[in-house]
């Protein structure tokens, strides 16, 4: 895919009132006429917006040729300085190569997908002895079955749950199966079969774990035949053990039947993708239908400007959504939307099997879309309330303390430790959309004498948060519009020099300080000098508690982190030539490193692995 790059000399950038439209009428006559993906970039080489073609020649004229442009792309066409292209073989690449771009660049004026994540899958093990039922993401590198996607964590464990009920598989990792000698606690509550010490065959085992293949399936109805068939055969044996094995797990499985989100469109393999706009918002909802039953659903709000409508929203996002997923053979959407044989011809190859996109407007399908737009509506409501909420609390907190600037962006700051170990500062972002989870920060202390000193942590943490925004102007965090500090007035007034120091004197810093008694409600806050009081049941206290609260919470899980990762490190670590698999053969043989410390020279050199050089290594490291 061959790049072409055009620029506008610099002598003309001043001149021009329709940059973009002189960029692109001066390389036109040299772009070639094939399919292919533009870029329009500003002066400092930043992406402004991507977008694809059929013909690249014609689809860069219409910029040129058509005088009334929508604000939006008056405004990108204002900015640009520079045109990059690429060409692909046909269309569908470059579909799939702007989706890619957009995802990667996140340009300011292409309708953007925030929050994607990938999505947990349950996946049972084809090549072990003993397979075992986990939550998996990520690539599907290993050998055996995976099911999903699920909405959430929370959906897939709940299935996990199911499938420990009926079947009674393991859900232990290898290590702690291994050195099992007795069963552990999922077996008394007939969550495991104890495979772990024998208390079932492989044979056994194994008819288990095809039968919770076959359950997670939608094949439940022939499952419960087969153990009903079992329980009688194990009956007419007189093995009412056995038996009795049987007739609870059919106990389970009826249950779970019961409960189990049977939708009535019988979806095998779909999604039900709905779009709503509002107020110039949008939501999408989408419902993962995987064996006939409803896995979840997962509300989406892209970056649009206002006057897109939701089919534009709606095939920006399929491709988007769909770049690093697995797509079902079957999308259901609410709203016909522009070049959708082209999203399912690209989608189609990228699967290497027939994907169809649908507009269901009748029918059982309409009404499993139907909800799936009632959804993207109510979360479309929560949302503008709740940020319509936020707007007013910074209101409250800019009139309460009398600040001159306008707040969206709100950064809080805490330190955590335990006698100066493991020191943590840690950041926070509130924002008008609620807290904003990417702009999180956790910095381990680094200078020496600070680990248990608050003020000096607190100095450290401002002043290598702000010096990085001043010397990465543009490429690092963009400053807040206040501080927020967990602290009195000493940590008010170090906050307050690191600032200064660094010339961001107009940058309003509050500090809160909990009263006498440490009890939420009477708390000081320091501003400019001057301490100020809420009463108890101002809706402005509770919204910078919870932002205090937020920041304390993320500290101690940093900390929590880091003294957990301290703590998994053991003392064969600091042996130089000790790999992962002879600390492995090591802890398996000698059951801890202090077993270790306290073995023989013979006993060490007796592990598998473990030449007799290596063994003298270790000993000596623990007695000279």
């Amino acid at each position: 895919m061959p790049l072409l790059v055009f620029k506008l000399p610099k002598k003309e950038v001043m001149k021009s009132s329709e940059l973009g439209k002189e960029v692109i009428k001066k390389e036109l006559p040299l772009i070639p006429k094939s399919p292919g993906v533009y870029r329009m970039l500003n002066h400092k080489d930043d992406i402004l917006y991507v977008g694809k073609a059929k013909n690249l020649p014609n689809r860069l004229k219409s910029y040129v040729a058509e005088k009334n442009h929508i604000i939006r792309t008056e405004r990108m066409l204002s900015q640009t300085f520079k045109l990059e292209i690429t060409t692909t073989a046909n269309e569908s690449e470059a579909l799939l190569l702007e989706a890619n771009l957009i995802k990667k660049h996140k340009p300011r004026f292409n309708i953007l997908l925030k929050d994607d994540k990938s999505f947990p899958f349950i996946f049972i093990g084809q090549k072990e002895q003993w397979p075992r039922v986990m939550k998996h993401r990520g690539k599907k590198e290993k050998e055996g079955f995976y099911f999903g996607p699920f909405a959430s964590a929370g959906t897939a464990n709940w299935t996990i749950k199911m499938l420990q009920k009926i079947f009674q598989l393991r859900v232990c990792d290898d290590g702690t199966f291994k050195n099992r000698k007795r069963p552990c606690i999922l077996y008394q509550i007939k969550r495991c079969s104890g495979p772990c010490v024998g208390y079932i065959d492989k044979s056994d085992y194994k008819k288990t774990v095809d039968q919770a293949i076959q359950f997670v399936s939608g094949k439940s109805r022939d499952i419960q035949k087969n153990l009903s068939k079992e329980m009688e055969a194990a009956s007419d044996e007189l093995d009412f053990e056995k038996a009795s094995i049987y007739r609870d797990r059919i106990k389970s499985l009826n249950i779970i039947q019961s409960s189990q989100r049977i939708n009535e469109a019988n979806l095998v393999d779909a999604d039900v993708i709905a779009g709503y706009k509002e107020s110039g918002k949008a939501c999408i909802q989408v419902f993962f239908y995987r064996s006939k039953q409803n896995w979840g659903n997962q509300a989406y709000f892209p970056k649009h400007d206002p006057d897109q409508d939701v089919s534009e929203i709606m095939s920006s996002f399929l491709m988007q959504f769909y770049e690093n997923k697995t797509v079902p053979k079957l999308v259901i959407i609410n709203s016909d939307i522009k070049d959708k044989k082209l999203i399912e011809e690209t989608l189609s190859k990228k699967e290497g099997n027939t994907i169809s996109i649908n507009t269901a407007k009748k029918g059982t399908k309409a009404k499993v879309v139907a909800m799936a737009e009632k959804n993207a509506k109510e979360s479309l409501n929560r949302k503008l309330y709740e940020t319509n909420n936020n707007k007013n609390l910074f209101e409250g907190v800019a009139k309460k303390f009398n600040l001159k600037n306008s707040i969206n962006l709100v950064e809080v700051y805490d330190n955590s430790h335990i006698s100066g170990t493991n020191s943590v500062g840690a950041m926070v972002t509130f924002g008008n959309e609620g807290f904003v989870k990417k702009r999180y920060r956790k910095f381990d202390i680094k200078t020496k004498g600070a680990e248990q000193d608050d003020f000096a942590m607190l100095k450290e943490v401002l002043s290598r948060r702000f010096k990085r925004a001043i010397l990465e102007k543009g490429n690092y965090l963009t400053l807040p519009d206040l501080i927020l500090i967990d602290g009195g007035k000493g940590q008010y007034s170090s906050a307050k020099e690191v600032l200064d120091e660094l010339g961001l004197h107009d940058l309003p810093m509050i500090a809160i300080a909990k009263g006498k008694f440490r009890n939420s409600g009477d708390e000081t806050f320091f501003f400019n000098g001057k301490s100020f009081k809420f009463e108890k049941n101002d809706p402005t206290l509770f919204f910078m508690q919870r932002l205090r609260d937020e920041a304390h919470r993320f500290a101690i899980t940093s900390h929590r982190a880091k003294r957990a990762k301290g703590l998994s490190k053991s003392l064969l670590d600091q042996i130089d030539g000790i790999g992962a698999i002879r600390k492995r053969a090591l802890l398996n043989h000698f059951g801890s490193a202090r077993s270790v410390e306290s073995a023989s020279f013979d006993e060490i050199k007796s592990v598998e692995g473990v030449e007799e050089k290596v063994a003298k290594k270790i000993y000596n490291f623990f007695h000279e």
